[in-house]
């Protein structure tokens, strides 16, 4: 018996018509485990795996001398025993701008609904899954660990247990400090981010000093959309970009999406406590200051009196991936059959 990686093309009727001119079919890898061909019967359960931002389900693919790709991690851990057999998906929900950070939004498209929607069901129908909340789990790093902790708050309709590795969180600290980074890329192009983005895409090699403003945009694309303005620019920035000063309205917008400002909403404790896994975890000098937050969390949820394991680790955000080796397999315990 051997596992097998297949590409399974989903019509995506969801995105048609995108406000980006994305295309709606999206091609999404799963893995199956090796005994999925031993028989027509047995159903498995299904953890949804979340790439981060300007990355996509085909990236958790990408060969790295040294590094095995995240397939041959599981194909690892299932033949040593160390986790249950468990269908794996991982979704395409990249976007021009370069992701969609999980949510609905009128500047990018609407890919919660998308994924919850249309995706799931469609994964259900054409693979046997366990097709009932109790055997699913979603889980992913940086905005992907952003986008399984959010689904797992609004979503308990849907899944059991979540994976968050060092998702975006606390926003006054992961986001804020860059806003005078964007704004003087920003002062490059005379305040104007439509011109920044479609020099951007024009380039073969984009300028890695440019990113911080193309992040900067495409949370602004998910969190405070204007769908009055044109794409590229269809969105509010929460800064004035000349003297760089915080814009109240939006930047208040911006925060209804924090993981945790939504943790003080019953529905969301709720959601939470319900959960059969919650695992976070954080390098202990990430660069987006993001194990603040998740220590600001794990200590709230336990003020709340929410289960979850949260772990620290000595490293910083890039290059984590190898954690799965430790969330992947207690996610796939907490919902095996």
């Amino acid at each position: 018996m051997r596992p097998e990686l297949v590409f399974e093309a989903v019509p995506g009727l969801t995105l048609q018509g995108n406000p980006l001119g994305d295309p709606a079919e999206r091609h999404v890898p799963v893995y199956l485990p090796p005994s999925y061909h031993a028989s027509n019967t047995k159903r498995f359960p299904v953890i949804w795996l979340l790439a981060g931002f300007a990355s996509t389900g085909m990236s958790f693919l990408n060969f790295g001398f040294g590094r095995p790709t995240v397939p041959e991690m599981l194909d690892s851990l299932i033949r040593r025993g160390e986790m249950p057999e468990t269908i794996i998906v991982m979704p395409d929900c990249m976007t021009r701008y370069g992701g969609s950070q999980y949510v609905d939004s009128a500047a990018t498209g609407q890919y919660e609904s998308y994924l919850t929607g249309e995706l799931i069901p469609h994964i259900d129908r054409q693979f046997r899954t366990l097709p009932s909340a109790r055997h699913r789990a979603v889980a992913g790093k940086s905005s992907g660990g952003f986008g399984a902790l959010r689904l797992g708050m609004r979503h308990p309709e849907l899944f059991s247990a979540v994976g968050c590795h060092s998702g975006d969180m606390d926003f006054e600290l992961c986001y804020r400090p860059n806003f005078p980074v964007a704004a003087r890329i920003l002062e490059k192009y005379k305040g104007d981010i439509a011109a920044f983005f479609t020099r951007w895409e024009s380039l073969d090699k984009k300028p890695r000093s440019e990113f911080a403003l193309l992040d900067m945009m495409a949370m602004a694309a998910c969190y405070s959309p204007d769908p009055s303005k044109p794409a590229p620019g269809n969105m509010r920035l929460p800064f004035e970009p000349r003297a760089c000063q915080l814009v109240p309205e939006v930047w208040e917008h911006w925060k209804r999406f924090d993981p945790l400002t939504m943790l003080e909403a019953s529905t969301c404790q709720d959601a939470l406590g319900s959960l059969r896994q919650l695992f976070l975890d954080c390098g202990s000098q990430d660069e987006y200051n993001l194990q603040f937050g998740h220590r600001r969390f794990s200590a709230r949820a336990a003020e709340l009196g929410i289960a979850h394991r949260y772990e620290e680790f000595p490293d910083t955000h890039a290059d984590t991936s190898y954690r799965y080796r430790i969330s992947l397999p207690l996610l796939a315990q907490a919902i095996a059959g």
